[in-house]
Order: C-alpha cells, then structure tokens, then sequence
C-alpha cells in the first residue's frame, strides 16, 4: 500500500503556518507528496521535505520562473503497477479533464489542480483527482487538500476539508 498526500493551488510566497500543520499532521505518515502547481515559491514545500518525504511536483501557471526552473509542467510517474500523469491544467473549470486527458497517453490516473475544485472519481476509466487548494477558496466555498491510496492496483482517493 502507497499513500500519497496531495495538494495543489497553495499560491504563498513562503513557508507558511497552515502548511506546516498540513505537513505534520495530514501528510506525516504518507509515502510521498505531490504538489500540482501553483506552489508560486519553491520554499512552500520546505516543511514537507523536513519531513524527508520525497515531493514530486509540477508547476502551475502562476509559479516564479525559479519553480519554473527545477519542476516539469507534466510528468508521469509509476507507483505500484499505477500509472500517473501529474499536471497543473489550465483555462476555465468547465472541461478541464477533457484538456488535460489529452496530454497524456496510457494513464490510469490523472493528478491536477488549477480550479480550485476539489474532484476525485472516474471518467471513461481514468481516476481523476484534484485536491481542490489548501489557501483559497474564491472558487469553491472549501478549502482541502487529498490523500491518495494505491493498493495492489486499485486507487481510492479521499478529499480532507480544512
């Protein structure tokens, strides 16, 4: 079993207090941290790498051009016999997952932020998952973050409001 802590859209300069608190008491015992952009500074994912997890991200359209620098746009990553594609996303809410589905090929799952609309379910069978923003809620009345589980094969995915 793999757990994944997952979060996208936190839109801060630094390290902050809630991230901190997000690191150590949602996201301490997951086997890896995934950012979906939009961390805007490098330094929000600190406290995550104190907690010596790895953290693979990819940036976002509002990131400094220093996480432009050190994370892809898109990448694809292999957990248990899982394949997932990681990507920000882009332009309006409405069809977000028909755009970025086509930037991938042989998926089973698809990590993405940019609505700020938390989302976890499947679609023509790719698991989609989108743990909505930790920071900001001005799209949506909720503020969340998610853990994802792969077990033998199998995804579930958990959307934790804040």
């Amino acid at each position: 079993m793999t757990r994944i802590g997952v979060l996208s859209d936190t839109h801060l300069r630094g390290p902050d207090p809630l991230i901190e608190t997000i690191a150590k008491t949602q996201f301490h015992d997951v086997d890896l941290i995934i950012h979906a952009g939009d961390i805007t500074a490098a330094s929000v994912l600190d406290p995550f790498h104190a907690l010596g997890k790895e953290v693979l991200a990819v940036c976002g359209n509002m990131d400094e051009a220093s996480v432009a620098h050190h994370y892809p746009s898109m990448r694809t990553i292999l957990i248990e016999n899982v394949t997932i594609g990681i990507i920000h996303g882009w332009g309006s809410p409405l069809g977000i997952r028909a755009r970025i589905r086509g930037s991938f090929q042989d998926i089973d799952a698809l990590v993405y932020g940019h609505s700020h609309q938390s989302f976890c379910g499947r679609e023509d069978g790719i698991f989609y998952f989108n743990p909505g923003s930790p920071t900001d809620s001005r799209f949506t009345n909720t503020k969340s973050i998610g853990i994802m589980t792969i077990t033998r094969g199998s995804i579930q995915g958990d959307i934790i409001g804040l």
